[in-house]
């Protein structure tokens, strides 16, 4: 992991900084949830919220709330009010993580080394959970966050990541494009920039929008979040072909069994992690607005080329 300990500003480590920043986020989700200490829900079916908390708090790096905080915070706004936003953010992507592993779409068994959302529950059940946690996530967004107005914009950077020319389109590029022999690095990248991408740049954006920073900085985050969206697919594609099982909590290589496009099969590994470094540099390099505030921000773009899970 890489340190970024300042002796002069006293900021925390990297490490230090995500531990803390996913304890938070855990603790506003488990308030949020169905049968949270916010939310008790006495109308929600007994399952479906069970089904809900069992895949929000399956495990997790918690990058895409994370990202919302250290953006609000790197634009001088509060990230205790980003929170609702983050939570949102996280729970849009349990929800994409719940339908994807269906049967009709990746059909996976195991997901962050645990049975999947319909192994654990069933089929129906699972996808109920999925939409129980989509239309969730814009409650929060909508009840929680002020003023008015950046909470419709919010709404509106959440709706268009996650919908049909974002993540849900990226998936269904993704899934056509099974099994086809046609491949170029413009249309994989394309799918990725939609299906990974687009919620990544939503949870900068909304967590910039909160703290009402300037049109530069928000663009500046816009790149920074499409270059490490890219890179994180690519290193998920490598973990894919050479990652450990045990690490990994799902089974490698099931996207080259299932005829998907991946970088490695695309360009190569080596070409893979050559390009991964240089969208982590392309990353650092759109920072340039926020200067030393864009530390942490940067650090993380690094830190995302080590990971190995």
């Amino acid at each position: 992991m890489i340190q970024t300990t300042s002796a002069a500003t006293g900021s925390p480590s990297l490490p230090s900084y995500l531990a803390d920043a996913r304890a938070r986020v855990d603790e506003a989700l488990n308030r949020y949830l169905p049968g949270g200490a916010e939310n008790p829900a006495p109308g929600c079916p007994a399952r479906l919220a069970e089904a809900m908390r069992y895949s929000v708090f399956a495990g997790g790096k918690r990058l895409r709330p994370i990202l919302t905080l250290m953006a609000a915070e790197a634009c001088r706004g509060d990230s205790d009010a980003a929170l609702p936003a983050a939570c949102a953010l996280e729970i849009v992507h349990t929800y994409s993580l719940i339908h994807d592993d269906l049967p009709c779409m990746d059909d996976d068994d195991l997901r962050r080394g645990v049975p999947t959302c319909h192994r654990a529950f069933d089929e129906a059940t699972a996808v109920l959970a999925g939409d129980g946690l989509l239309t969730l996530a814009f409650e929060i967004v909508a009840r929680r966050t002020a003023p008015a107005e950046v909470a419709l914009e919010c709404v509106s950077i959440l709706a268009e990541a996650a919908g049909p020319v974002g993540m849900v389109g990226g998936q269904a590029a993704d899934l056509a494009a099974e099994g086809r022999s046609d491949a170029t690095l413009e249309a994989l990248e394309a799918i990725h920039r939609r299906k990974t991408g687009a919620l990544l740049r939503a949870s900068l954006r909304m967590g910039a929008t909160i703290a009402r920073a300037r049109r530069e900085v928000l663009d500046g985050l816009d790149a920074y979040g499409g270059a490490i969206g890219l890179a994180f697919q690519i290193v998920d594609d490598l973990l894919d072909v050479e990652g450990d099982e045990a690490k990994l909590g799902k089974r490698a290589r099931k996207d080259s069994d299932r005829g998907k496009w991946t970088y490695p099969a695309v360009i190569g590994v080596d070409a893979s992690r050559r390009r991964a470094r240089r969208l982590a540099d392309d990353a650092v390099d759109a920072l340039a607005p926020l200067g030393e505030r864009g530390g942490m921000l940067a650090a993380l773009a690094r830190n995302l080329l080590e990971r190995d899970r």
